[in-house]
């Protein structure tokens, strides 16, 4: 098939059998399969043609957003394809693979220093914000409190898992972040079978899981670390809250194991569905999110086995980043 634009590539991808020792039928949805490498994908694509729509995108305009890496690639792939400035803030944390990706497709970027708290003055979100209103013809995504975002997974990404399931499926299993993907999957598949078991995973020590004392952790993309109604708590059956080392201990098994090179939010995923793994039978159908590549956290060595240190090539960036 020839498709007419890189856009009409975004979506449709693999869902895969992985042989766990279980009767159940696991399933990952290869996400990272989508043309900007990543889920962030469809809905940034859904939030930019909205805007569009609604005439908050003007042509020649820029596009501006905060992200912890791939909904910024996403957007600037997107915003690249359809002729439009982008800037993305993201922060420190944001991987050297990220960052290489975003001035590849000609994003400006601004990088911020974590903040324990997304309404914290100097946060990547609260710098994006203003940075959108300072500009002249900027249209200001905000992924974080768009429900746009979820409506992208309702509309896209829930009925093609169901579709692909044949019906069949009875556990599906999220990262989440902004909360988008669970809860507009989980939306979708709850409307069709309310029996389906929704599992939100998160960071052991985000926001929520904390009860509000957030602590650091290293994985990108993963935790609930602040209120917004992009999550929706009412088609959630249960959160599974994941530390780092059980999500990086699950992303060795998958790559060493199954050969799936898979980014550190798959490996929560996995380390959530691993704690079920006894209690699934021959009638589950599981569906995995596989977010993004591991191709991205390379220079992070979240690969390698910590009791068991090797010398790795670590690629320098090629340019500087631009602090605010």
């Amino acid at each position: 098939m020839i498709y007419k634009t890189l856009l009409e590539t975004i979506g449709n991808t693999p869902l895969i059998r992985i042989p766990f020792p279980t009767p159940a039928t696991i399933l990952a949805k290869l996400e990272y399969l989508n043309p900007g490498n990543s889920l962030k994908d469809r809905s940034a694509l859904y939030m930019i043609e909205a805007a569009e729509k609604r005439g908050d995108l003007q042509p020649g305009g820029t596009i501006i957003d905060a992200s912890s890496g791939n909904h910024g690639i996403s957007v600037a792939m997107i915003g690249k394809a359809k002729g439009y400035k982008v800037i993305i803030v993201v922060s420190t944390k944001t991987s050297k693979e990220k960052l290489s990706a975003l001035y590849a497709y000609g994003a400006e970027v601004v990088v911020c220093e974590p903040t324990p708290f997304i309404d914290d003055e100097k946060s990547y979100h609260n710098v994006s914000q203003k940075l959108a209103a300072s500009l002249p013809n900027a249209c200001y995504l905000n992924q974080y409190y768009n429900t746009e975002n979820r409506d992208a997974h309702y509309k896209l990404l829930g009925p093609e898992i169901w579709s692909q399931t044949a019906g069949k499926v009875t556990h599906f299993f999220a990262g989440a972040g902004t909360g988008g993907t669970v809860s507009g999957v989980g939306r979708y598949l709850k409307e069709k079978n309310p029996a389906t078991t929704i599992c939100a995973v998160d960071a052991l020590t985000s926001f929520r899981a904390t009860k509000g004392n957030p602590k650091p952790y290293k994985i990108e993309g993963l935790g609930i670390d602040f209120t917004s109604e992009v999550l929706d708590y009412s088609v959630i059956d249960y959160f599974a809250e994941i530390s780092d080392e059980s999500a990086f201990d699950a992303l060795r098994l998958l790559v060493k194991e199954y050969g799936l090179l898979v980014g550190p939010t798959s490996g929560a995923v996995i380390a959530a569905c691993l704690e079920k793994l006894p209690t699934f039978t021959e009638k589950d159908t599981v569906v995995l999110i596989f977010g993004d590549s591991g191709r991205a956290y390379l220079s992070k060595n979240f690969y390698l086995q910590p009791d068991n240190p090797q010398d790795v090539f670590i690629p320098q960036h090629p340019q500087d980043q631009i602090s605010l």
